[in-house]
């Protein structure tokens, strides 16, 4: 299917099952997080998956790539970000199993049942406030800030729409799992699976890999550290034979 190009679009090739990707340097183009987010959750052919702040699509792209999934949804409050992952989804001849919805996260239970989703993901804002950003209205700002959402807010709608025993599958930063980790259990998303990311095995880990389960029973696994770099450029034999770099 041939699908137009707005001004400063272009297509990136995502490495599975011949799958592309539309995005735009002007926007939030997808990162490691998002693509190591998909290489740590898990989902069956037979589940339906939400992914809140899809952006451009990149993480239902992936899980339908990876694991099939009998249906995937994207829920996006930007709609620029949302038409572009619409048409990727179109592009890959995916209009059947992927749905992209503009909407707030805040309001994800207006959109969808309760208690209707096997998987949810979520690649969130990191960053807490606008402090220090110059345009805290422009979609990068939006898409790393917690402007439009908090944490708080992505728990509470993934504990409504999660079914019980349900998968919640997240990336972080690690400045913030004390936070991150009440508000789960909070919410009684209880965690179960934990990954820190190190950028090379020297550093401090720069982000966090969560699994939480929907009225789980507490007891948690840490895995051992995910390393993503042997030296500048060139990826460590983990990162390229399970995530396709």
């Amino acid at each position: 299917m041939t699908i137009a190009l707005k001004d400063n679009e272009r297509l990136d090739d995502l490495q599975r099952n011949g799958y592309r990707i539309i995005q735009s340097p002007d926007r939030f183009c997808f990162g490691m997080d998002a693509v190591l987010l998909t290489g740590f959750a898990h989902a069956g052919k037979e589940d339906k998956l939400l992914d809140l702040g899809t952006g451009t699509g990149i993480i239902p792209l992936l899980m339908e790539a990876k694991y099939g999934c009998s249906h995937l949804t994207g829920l996006e409050i930007q709609a620029e970000s949302a038409d572009m992952a619409a048409r990727s989804v179109a592009l890959n001849g995916l209009s059947d199993k992927i749905d992209i919805v503009t909407g707030d996260i805040k309001e994800a239970d207006l959109f969808f049942p309760s208690a209707s989703f096997d998987c949810i993901t979520c690649n969130p804002p990191y960053m807490i406030g606008n402090h220090g950003l110059t345009n805290p209205d422009g979609p990068k700002a939006i898409a790393r800030h917690e402007i439009l959402c908090t944490f708080e807010d992505v728990a509470g709608q993934t504990a409504r729409l999660l079914k019980p025993g349900g998968h919640f599958f997240l990336v972080h930063r690690p400045f913030r799992l004390t936070e991150i980790m009440t508000t789960l259990v909070k919410y009684k998303l209880e965690p179960k699976r934990m990954q820190m990311v190190h950028p090379y095995v020297d550093r401090e880990p720069n982000m966090v890999l969560i699994e939480a389960v929907r009225g789980g029973k507490p007891r948690m696994k840490v895995e051992r550290p995910l390393i993503v770099f042997r030296s500048p450029g060139e990826y460590m034999p983990e990162i390229r034979d399970t995530y396709g770099y």
